[in-house]
């Protein structure tokens, strides 16, 4: 298991902080920040023409590490109704720099945020076929076919409590 990242990894001057806000708890600069990021690669770096703003950051809690003021890593957690009738959701994970471990520092915040703040038994996610690995890693198990979702090979995943 990696050492957290908040515990010095990047040094004193940078600290990472862990945010966890409600949609009406962002500030603009954080929503511009979170909604640039996204968009620069779910949309732009992965070629795919989607409407990320989809309606459902409104009933979001949005999970996130800052770093010198920026957004380092990103994920939303949804209650359980909200994507999936039987268990909250987990989407939109991303992390600024890959390969540093951030990835897995925010996926576990986010599950931990749907366990605490949701109440969430269950937990599921639609990830690309490529990320399976990384997903398991964190306890996620494969429980669907692979299908396209706006051309990306995907795959459901479920995390049980």
């Amino acid at each position: 298991m990696l050492p957290s990242l908040r515990d010095g990894i990047f040094g004193e001057a940078n600290p990472l902080e862990l945010k966890i806000r409600r949609f009406g708890e962002l500030t603009l600069r954080e929503l511009y920040d979170i909604l640039a990021l996204r968009t620069a690669v779910f949309v732009v770096e992965q070629h795919c023409a989607y409407q990320d703003a989809d309606g459902l950051d409104t009933a979001a809690l949005h999970v996130f590490l800052t770093e010198g003021g920026g957004i380092a890593a990103y994920l939303r957690v949804l209650p359980e109704g909200a994507v999936f009738p039987d268990a909250a959701a987990i989407g939109r994970v991303i992390a600024r720099r890959r390969g540093l471990g951030l990835g897995m520092e925010i996926l576990s915040a986010g599950i931990g945020a749907a366990r605490e703040r949701l109440g969430a038994g269950r937990i599921r996610l639609e990830a690309q076929s490529y990320a399976q690995g990384f997903y398991e890693k964190a306890g996620f198990r494969r429980c669907s076919e692979e299908f396209l979702e706006d051309g990306i090979p995907h795959v459901q995943m479920v995390l049980e409590s």
